[in-house]
């Protein structure tokens, strides 16, 4: 598995230690996106993409994002224990990752493949008429196959026309002359019966 792209958008505005939104393409074929590049006590690590735990009301049973103040359905005020339990009644997690690792070489990849272009992107970002290409649609990857060229058989060069020979150009035989060519219709004589022949004048 190769890290063929990386995408980033700088948050440069953020108030929190978001600094900026990256997406990864694996092998040409494959993108995540939405991972988050945070500035840590010991400085950027990489966020996988993830999305906020929910709880259900007590008692409507709709689903409400996690320390929600109030249920989005009924109005009741959500308090105690129900913000401390997700709908799988497991955890207190506030949130959870849609995609991640799940060893510490994929981890290390990632990481380092994305706050390499990070550092890249903070100096692209210097450049004047700098645009992010986070937004751009992505294209579908269709590898370049080679061409061989293909080549004709050189034609023989043909030689000047004075330099030919005179065995070269063709001599009409002279019994050729007296016999009809295939293709010729052949004229029957005039008679009482047929005054005008084959038609052919």
């Amino acid at each position: 598995m190769d890290i063929t792209e990386v995408r980033i958008k700088l948050m440069e505005d953020s108030e929190d230690r978001l600094r900026a939104f990256c997406s990864i393409t694996f092998n040409q074929a494959f993108v995540v996106r939405d991972l988050k590049i945070i500035e840590g006590t010991n400085g950027p690590f990489v966020a996988m993409p993830s999305r906020k735990m929910t709880a259900r009301c007590g008692r409507c049973g709709s689903k409400n994002h996690m320390r929600s103040n109030y249920c989005n359905q009924c109005g009741r005020r959500l308090r105690g224990a129900q913000d401390l339990q997700d709908i799988e009644g497991a955890s207190n997690k506030l949130y959870a990752d849609i995609a991640h690792p799940i060893n510490q070489a994929c981890r290390d990849l990632i990481q380092q493949a994305v706050l390499r272009e990070y550092q890249l992107e903070l100096q692209r970002a210097m450049q004047p008429g700098y645009v992010s290409r986070y937004d751009e649609e992505y294209v579908e990857y269709i590898p370049h196959l080679p061409q061989t060229p293909t080549t004709a058989a050189p034609r023989p060069a043909e030689r000047p026309l004075a330099e030919r020979s005179i065995a070269q150009t063709p001599i009409p035989r002279p019994h050729m002359l007296d016999e009809p060519a295939a293709s010729d219709p052949v004229q029957e004589p005039k008679s009482p019966e047929n005054p005008f022949g084959n038609g052919i004048f």
